[in-house]
């Protein structure tokens, strides 16, 4: 049968609570409504950055388009002024005057028609880089808003951070010198009883569980030693007897 100072029982109840405060913050630490704006910016960004990526190829795609509409016109155009050469030296038969003509006009309407896709691909290539940079500013300033909520974020945890450090330093305080056994037996129940291994009892109330007991359970806890270490018979915690009532 475990046996500890009453003082020691009813400081294990200060212990108890500083336990329960940690895990708390903890519980607040992870649920910080924070964390969902962090993610939700994290999703939009991500969301803009594939956007801009997509813009970014469709934008390249059409500058190589360009480039080879204007290499088009250009070979043309080349053609055309070697043909134009050939006829105005005066050299050319007139047969071959005739055939120089001949592509020349065939030349124009193909140069013509040319430069209309040119026009068409540069049209579009102004709309993409517009739509481009648009894109772009867009995520940049969510990227701002994203990492201005991350260091929100890391403030609000950094509060929560000192709570948790002067709630340990106290709890160092308090378990410091307490019976050796009490303490090991409180530690293994607080492994198998999610946290809470000792409560007051009040009355025939454990304030653990919050079952009532029976009366006859109750008398015999009563009347046991004080420094005898008793436990609940509903629950199995640590139960304190003569603990005053915290307002």
């Amino acid at each position: 049968m475990t046996t500890a100072p009453v003082a020691d029982q009813l400081r294990l109840l200060e212990v108890q609570a500083l336990d329960t405060r940690t895990q708390q913050l903890a519980h607040q630490r992870r649920t910080h409504p924070a964390h969902a704006r962090v993610a939700e910016l994290a999703a939009q960004v991500a969301d803009l950055e594939s956007a801009v990526v997509t813009s970014r190829t469709a934008a390249g795609d059409l500058r190589r388009e360009l480039t080879k509409a204007e290499a088009d016109v250009e070979q043309v155009r080349s053609r055309a002024t070697r043909d134009q050469a050939r006829m105005d030296s005066g050299a050319a038969s007139v047969k071959d005057v005739q055939a120089l003509a001949t592509d020349l006009e065939n030349l124009t309407r193909r140069q013509a028609a040319l430069e209309e896709i040119e026009l068409d691909v540069m049209e579009r290539l102004e709309a993409h880089e517009t739509a481009l940079a648009g894109v772009t500013q867009a995520r940049d300033e969510l990227l701002a808003s994203q990492q201005a909520a991350q260091a929100d974020l890391a403030a609000q945890l950094a509060v929560i951070d000192e709570q948790v450090a002067a709630v340990s330093t106290e709890r160092a305080t308090r378990v410091e010198g307490l019976d050796a056994g009490l303490v090991t037996l409180y530690e293994r129940l607080r492994e198998q009883l999610g946290g809470l291994a000792v409560a007051a009892l009040r009355g025939r109330r454990c304030e653990g569980c919050r079952l009532e007991l029976n009366p006859s359970d109750v008398a015999h806890l009563n009347a046991a030693e004080p420094e005898q270490v008793v436990r609940c018979e509903e629950c199995g915690r640590i139960l304190v007897r003569g603990a005053p009532v915290v307002r």
